[in-house]
């Protein structure tokens, strides 16, 4: 019974800080570009980009298509544009249970195509969200 009551209080606990970790990533924004680039991924495992430098672990393909198309497969899989340029577009995503808020960073390709970059902006690890988002971004293009 008493190893019931502490794993009961633990998982209280981690639910809370998983709480307030949610509350934090509101106040967050996009990095925006850095030197005509996205920004580069964070040493921790929790984003992925398609800019040259990006680590082999974190780095997709660009995306085929043009800016248009892929804010309207961010939309339409639920993100929120936020900031939308001509050379540059940010969206967010956010989670549903814990409300923790994503970015997803957009560039045009210089020789076509749209460079991406999906992070988030707090805690180390994603379990393969960033990747999956991005993936799901290039399905819905593909799908039109």
């Amino acid at each position: 019974m008493k190893f019931l009551k502490i794993l009961i209080v633990l998982i209280l606990l981690v639910c809370v800080a998983f709480f307030f970790l949610g509350m934090k990533s509101k106040s967050g924004s996009a990095i925006g570009l850095v030197d005509g680039k996205l920004a580069a991924c964070p040493s921790s495992p929790n984003c992925a980009s398609s800019e040259e430098d990006a680590p082999e672990k974190k780095k997709v393909k660009p995306l085929a298509g043009s800016l248009s198309q892929a804010k309207q497969a961010i939309t339409a899989l639920g993100g929120t544009i936020i900031t939308d340029q001509e050379d540059y577009v940010s969206a967010t995503f956010t989670s549903a249970i814990f409300k923790f808020v994503d970015d997803v960073e957009l560039r045009p390709g210089p020789n076509g195509g749209v460079h991406i970059r999906s992070a988030s902006r707090v805690g180390y690890s994603d379990r393969g969200a960033n990747m999956k988002r991005i993936a799901a971004i290039r399905a819905q293009m593909n799908a039109k």
